[in-house]
């Protein structure tokens, strides 16, 4: 790419997590470092060693949008859904639409955000990208219970359409109106990052002036779980304690916890934000993309493949290593992938890894796959507009090998300029995204 680059801005955060179905409940979890993790209550995990997940809890799609589109969609779609229509609501982007006629439960100005509303502006140049790794597996997982007990004609009559990982950015573009490209990004846990690193570059070509991006993810059922399960990927040792399971960066962390959710923001380039007086929360910076190029499940262990997709991204943005106060750690607590990320921060800031706040707020959600791009990208967009360093809880014996500062237990607070948050995808997929204060 060649001249000056459009600034990017971020005009609008949406989040369902496990420790908050809305922005202000998700940023109020982390200064708290309370624990999303519990028994799984979506199933019964009877013949399972792991009995607990980061579910998201009173999820009601309802009250998000018509009863009638929630029935035509998995969950990572409805969430989807639900964290755009807060994204788009808080960049003062829905309308009422004019063909919608309401309902029983009244006009559209007093539906739930998405229902009855569309996206200002002209649809046309509104684009989508979302991640998503695995697509509707519960959907998967009852229509193939339908087929072998009963035959293909009891299977749910709308299960391709529901369960494909498109159908999170195809339900938000309908819903809404948007009709410029609606990609779907799938690199594993990377899914969320790269769709807005996608997102990034589509808007600094110019091929369109917003985009609603981020990742959605909602994977918790027997199949994942048991596919996780025997790749010895899940802590197990945790089933009684649920909250004190996913110990990033711990010593005596035994694995990851699957979590779900999505989380989502509306980019704009910032003559656009600025044109129509939209407030500004932050700039989206820089984003760097890598493969490791060395296993299927496991990230090359000297770092470089995560490390140079940290620089990439510090030199998209324009920033030096000691510019950066604050790095949201992909920070599974498995084995491999904490050592392995510390080399990779290590690698990127060089000395100042030293002075770097440094977190894993999958401590407290769990591993939300494609949603954790996005909901940890509103996470550092937090930490630099309330100067607030996320903790990494149930840090209380550190890894001698990952000898950085990980924000043990408790917030800490502190002036934040520039944040970056990385995520890496089974198949050796980096991706980091950096985020700036706006003028600053």
């Amino acid at each position: 790419m060649t001249g000056v680059k459009k600034r990017v801005v971020v005009t609008g955060l949406g989040a369902i997590s496990p420790i908050g179905n809305t922005v202000e409940e998700f940023k109020q979890s982390l200064i708290a470092g309370k624990s999303g993790i519990g028994r799984i209550t979506l199933f019964d995990t009877t013949g399972l060693d792991v009995q607990i997940a980061g579910e998201v809890k009173n999820f009601n799609p309802s009250d998000w949008m018509d009863k009638r589109d929630a029935r035509k969609m998995c969950r990572f779609s409805q969430f989807a859904v639900a964290a755009a229509a807060q994204a788009l609501s808080q960049a003062g982007l829905l309308e009422k639409d004019s063909a919608y006629p309401g309902d029983e439960k009244g006009t559209a100005e007093t539906l739930p955000l998405a229902q009855g509303k569309r996206i200002r502006g002209d649809p046309a140049r509104v684009g989508i990208v979302l991640g998503n790794g695995i697509g509707g597996f519960e959907v998967v997982t009852e229509s193939f219970r339908k087929l072998f007990e009963s035959g293909p004609r009891r299977m749910l009559p709308l299960t391709v359409p529901m369960m494909i990982g498109n159908e999170a950015a195809g339900n938000v573009s309908m819903i809404f109106g948007a009709k410029g490209p609606a990609y779907t990004q799938v690199t594993a846990c990377a899914s969320g990052a790269d769709a807005l690193g996608q997102a990034l570059d589509l808007i600094r070509s110019g091929r369109v002036d917003m985009v609603i991006a981020g990742g959605t993810e909602a994977c918790i059922v027997p199949f994942s779980i048991g596919g996780f399960q025997m790749l010895k990927a899940l802590s197990t040792k945790h089933n009684d304690e649920p909250e004190k399971a996913s110990r990033p960066f711990s010593a005596n962390r035994d694995g990851f916890v699957l979590g779900e959710g999505a989380g989502v923001l509306i980019l704009e380039s910032e003559d656009h934000a600025k044109a129509r007086g939209a407030e500004i929360l932050a700039e989206f910076a820089g984003y760097g993309g890598t493969a490791d190029a060395y296993h299927i499940t496991s990230p090359d262990p000297s770092g470089d493949g995560g490390g140079r997709a940290i620089k990439l991204a510090l030199e998209d943005a324009g920033l030096k290593p000691e510019e950066v106060q604050y790095y949201n750690a992909h920070g599974t607590s498995t084995e491999i992938n904490d050592v392995t990320e510390t080399k990779m921060i290590k690698y990127a800031f060089g000395d100042h890894a030293y002075k770097l706040k440094i977190s894993s707020t999958k401590s407290m959600t769990g591993h939300c796959v494609a949603g954790g791009g996005g909901i940890e990208a509103i996470a550092c967009i937090l930490s630099i507009r309330e100067g607030i360093f996320p903790p990494t809880i149930n840090l209380d014996a550190p890894d001698p090998e990952c000898d950085l500062d990980y924000v043990p237990n408790k917030v800490q607070y502190g002036t934040i300029t520039a944040a970056a948050s990385g995520n890496l995808g089974f198949g050796g997929h980096n991706g980091v995204v950096v985020f700036k204060k706006y003028g600053a």
